[in-house]
């Protein structure tokens, strides 16, 4: 089968501050999102819904294509996708980073780290595959789950099936593509979603407090989850994941040893204010590169 046409490259909308290696590389596969990843050229390829692009960083800017059948289509989704009318200079300005040392280091190791804005439906998706995986595994499910149940964008790539596409596909099926128990979760949470049409765009365009609570009924959903899809999913930069890098971020830089998750998430809501999903992914990110540094 020939490789689609591709669109030449063009700029994405301004950003600021610039875009860095690290900072994008951590945006694209640092755990918000698990159907990018990096090409031989070093560019990125990612695909969400009905669309496909690569990006690439060229001085300091972010520059984009598309395959030719979807150019126009991922061309209108892309600023929405990376946040472009959030002014990133001035919301980690607003982050409390004079008064809290460590937060400084963290925002100086990725100064272009961003919080995408991602489909909300696929965002559940993808953090229900996430349970006790790390971030390569699930991307594989859900590679699995597009190339076997998903529709085609273009030759070569395929998009996530959707929830209504889900609830017709038998738990067994789902446990082919290696979710194992998330396939129960999945399949009952499309079920229910099915039979709720409208609930995934109501539940996004709800409080923060009140989406948490509706996702938190949902199979499978527990307030990390929840708090991971309205900040990846939903734009609620006020939502404050809370997973094992952030417990030993958090008892290690702050002192809260022995914390709970639910006191964790409070303490950090409270204490970087409400951008604290921003200040969250900073932490994480950084708390994993000093692991990775450890070896």
């Amino acid at each position: 089968m020939p490789a689609p046409a591709w669109s030449d490259w063009q700029p994405l909308p301004a950003f600021a501050p610039p875009w860095d290696a690290a900072g994008l590389a951590e945006t694209l596969d640092g755990g918000q999102a698990f159907r990018w990843n990096r090409q031989p050229t070093g560019s990125w390829l990612g695909l969400w819904a009905g669309c496909a692009a690569e990006v690439r960083l060229t001085n300091d800017a972010l520059q984009w294509r598309a395959p030719a059948a979807v150019a126009t289509v991922t061309g209108a989704a892309l600023p929405r996708y990376f946040a472009a009318q959030e002014d990133y200079g001035a919301l980690v300005d607003s982050l409390p980073w004079r008064s809290d040392p460590h937060l400084a280091r963290c925002l100086r190791e990725f100064p272009g780290l961003r919080i995408l804005r991602q489909p909300f439906g696929e965002t559940l998706l993808g953090f229900l595959c996430s349970a006790t995986k790390q971030i390569v595994q699930i991307k594989q499910m859900l590679a699995l789950l597009a190339s076997r149940h998903g529709g085609k964008i273009v030759p070569g790539h395929r998009r996530l099936p959707t929830w209504s596409e889900l609830a017709e596909i038998p738990e067994a099926d789902l446990r082919a593509c290696l979710l194992g128990f998330r396939a129960r979760y999945i399949h009952q949470t499309a079920r229910f979603i099915a039979g709720h049409p409208g609930w995934l765009d109501e539940t996004e365009a709800l409080p923060y407090f009140e989406a948490k609570a509706r996702l938190c009924s949902l199979p499978g959903v527990g307030e990390k989850i929840a708090d991971c899809v309205l900040l990846f999913g939903a734009g609620r930069l006020e939502a404050f994941p809370v997973d094992v890098w952030i417990l030993k971020a958090m008892a290690a830089r702050y002192g809260l040893h022995g914390w709970k998750p639910a006191q964790v998430t409070q303490f950090g809501r409270v204490h970087f204010g409400p951008l604290a999903g921003l200040a969250q992914q900073y932490l994480f990110a950084s708390e994993r590169r000093a692991a990775q540094a450890k070896g």
